[in-house]
């Protein structure tokens, strides 16, 4: 279990638990058996859900240097060639993670890296399925420093959902991540963005659609 899922990962739980208890206690003499069972069922689904979405499972990162590994479990959404970023000085390649409910939801690192800057803003909390959702949304951008040859700067975005409400990010400015190494999570449904800059150098590895974890997935490669 994640420690990046406190007080949820304890609160939501326990009051699951207690409403188990308690339609179990208070529906012996006036509820069907039949509906007891169904809610206790329905409860017991929600509950293995709510410790299932805090998970936090090791994960065997590639030892590749040349790689960007995915900064989130999910399904690619979208991968587009930017002439000009918002977020990196010249053409840029942008990949987009949609990480589902059901997902892990810890973010890590894509390479090793420094932290140069974090800007949180207050936004709306669209459809994180909606590409609109990137730009009005809550949200959490990380600028990195490679700390390995060849260097540059690299984006990664945390980006809340309808559902999520809470963004999660343990680093500071000035600290170095190791590939692979978590930094935070966002809480219940969300989006994750990886900008890159874009050349001959670099190859994308992976298409929409594609599934993928992180600290495990190779997004893209240095040539």
């Amino acid at each position: 279990m994640t420690k990046y899922g406190w007080p949820q990962v304890v609160v939501y739980p326990a009051l699951l638990v207690v409403a188990m208890l308690a339609v179990a206690l208070g529906g012996i003499s006036h509820t069907p058996p039949w509906a007891i069972i169904a809610t206790e069922a329905v409860l017991a689904a929600i509950l293995v859900w709510a410790l299932m979405f805090f998970r936090d499972p090791p994960r065997s990162v590639p030892a590749d240097k040349h790689l960007f590994l995915a900064p989130a479990d999910g399904k690619v959404t979208d991968i587009e060639q930017m002439q000009q970023s918002d977020f990196l000085d010249g053409p840029a390649l942008r990949i987009g993670i949609f990480l589902s409910i059901f997902n892990v939801h810890i973010n890590r690192a894509p390479c090793n890296v420094r932290v140069e800057k974090i800007d949180y803003n207050q936004g709306k909390y669209l459809n994180a399925m909606n590409p609109l959702s990137a730009k009005v949304n809550e949200s959490n951008t990380l600028t990195l420093v490679r700390t390995d040859e060849p260097g540059g700067r690299l984006v990664v975005r945390q980006i809340s959902g309808a559902i999520a409400r809470r963004i999660v990010c343990e680093a500071k400015e000035a600290d170095e991540l190791s590939q692979g190494q978590a930094f935070g999570m966002i809480k219940f449904g969300s989006r994750t963005e990886l900008y890159v800059p874009a050349g001959e150098q670099i190859a994308c590895m992976v298409r929409i659609g594609d599934t993928v974890k992180a600290g495990i997935t190779p997004l893209v490669r240095y040539r």
